[in-house]
């Protein structure tokens, strides 16, 4: 499904992709309505001032719900682990493990623990990020090359 400013269809527990930048996306859990709004629930740092947490790591972070459209006008639903692993039951598992994170402070972690990740832990059960995983693909030729040279 392609980006869209109109609305596509959302069901409860679809995961919710907002493109960033060329590289990087930001993903939610969508929720349901709640006085006819939309809402989805993503991983957000708690200082809004802080866009980039230091050494990829953000100490202060927390689940959120909050109005679809205040992450983005543009977004699509990203269900892409579905082929892979079974959507969990939304009301009996992902929804209650959503208001059981709302509020608690979570370590938000670049590489091992962001907002792709959280959202297919929510939806799936698994934690994957097909973002970081790109990178690893690219850094990893390197890092290895480094190691060999007992530069690193």
């Amino acid at each position: 499904m392609g980006l869209r400013t109109s609305c596509p269809q959302l069901f409860p527990g679809d995961i919710v992709e907002y493109p960033r930048n060329k590289y990087f996306s930001h993903f939610a859990v969508y929720y349901g309505e709640r006085d006819g709004v939309p809402y989805v629930a993503h991983l957000t740092t708690r200082d809004s001032d802080s866009k980039l947490p230091l050494f990829g790591r953000a100490l202060r972070s927390e689940v959120k719900l909050e109005p679809l459209e205040l992450l983005g006008k543009k977004y699509k639903v990203n269900n892409m682990l579905d082929d892979s692993f079974p959507p969990r039951d939304f009301h009996g598992v992902v929804k209650p493990a959503i208001e059981d994170l709302l509020g608690h402070e979570v370590t938000f972690d670049i590489l091992f623990h962001n907002s792709e990740h959280q959202a297919t832990l929510l939806r799936y059960g698994v934690k994957k990020s097909a973002q970081i995983e790109m990178i690893y693909k690219h850094i990893m030729p390197a890092w290895k090359t480094l190691f060999d040279q007992n530069l690193l």
